[in-house]
C-alpha cells in the first residue's frame, strides 16, 4: 500500500552540513521535521544544494542578488530536471505534495524573498499544473513551534509573526 504523499525538501532540511559555516542549526538533519514527515507517511525527495555545488563547502554567505546570475540560474534549472521528471510521473497518479523551504535563504526561501532555486522550481510546478502545499522552516527560532504545528496539521503557512505578545500564524 502506497501513501501517495511526497515531501520535497530543501537540501539542508536533511543535511545541515551543506549550509554556510556558522549558519547551521543542527548537527545533521532537522530531526523533528523528518520524524513528522515519516509519521505522516510522506516519502521524501531532497532538492539539490546549488550553493554547495556552485561555490563549494567553505563558502561565504551571499545575498539573493549576488546569486542571481545567468550561470547560477542555469545550474539551478539543470539540477531540478530529474526532480521535475519524478513529479510529472507522480502527478499522473494523483500524489499529494508538500514543499518545505528555508525562510530567508537566497536559494530556498519560498515566500517573501523567494530564493533562486525555488523561483525556478515553482515556475516548473506551475507550468505542470501541480498542486503543492508550501511551508518554510523559520529563520527565527521563536517561530519554530508554529512551524512544527502547521507541519503536523499539513497546512500551508505563509507567515508567522508576533503581535502584542501573541504568535500570529497566517495560513493560505
Amino acid at each position: 500500500m502506497k501513501g501517495k504523499k511526497i515531501a520535497i525538501v530543501a537540501h539542508c532540511i536533511l543535511n545541515q552540513n551543506s549550509v554556510v559555516n556558522g549558519l547551521e542549526r543542527a548537527e545533521g538533519a532537522f530531526n523533528e521535521v523528518v520524524e513528522i514527515l515519516l509519521k505522516h507517511n510522506y516519502a521524501i525527495i531532497q532538492l539539490p544544494c546549488p550553493e554547495l555545488i556552485y561555490l563549494g563547502y567553505d563558502r561565504e554567505g551571499r545575498t539573493k542578488e549576488e546569486y542571481d546570475t545567468k550561470d547560477y540560474r542555469k545550474l539551478c534549472k539543470e539540477l531540478l530536471k530529474p526532480i521535475i521528471k519524478y513529479l510529472e510521473e507522480y502527478k499522473k497518479y494523483n500524489f499529494k505534495f508538500i514543499l518545505i523551504g528555508i525562510e530567508n535563504s537566497p536559494t530556498c526561501d519560498i515566500f517573501r524573498h523567494r530564493g533562486i532555486l525555488m523561483e525556478e522550481f515553482l515556475k516548473e510546478i506551475e507550468r505542470l499544473g501541480i498542486d503543492i502545499k508550501m511551508i518554510a522552516y523559520p529563520k527565527d527560532e521563536k517561530d519554530y513551534e508554529a512551524f512544527i504545528k502547521a507541519l503536523k496539521e499539513e497546512k500551508n503557512v505563509y507567515d508567522f509573526y508576533e503581535k502584542d505578545g501573541k504568535l500570529i500564524v497566517r495560513y493560505i
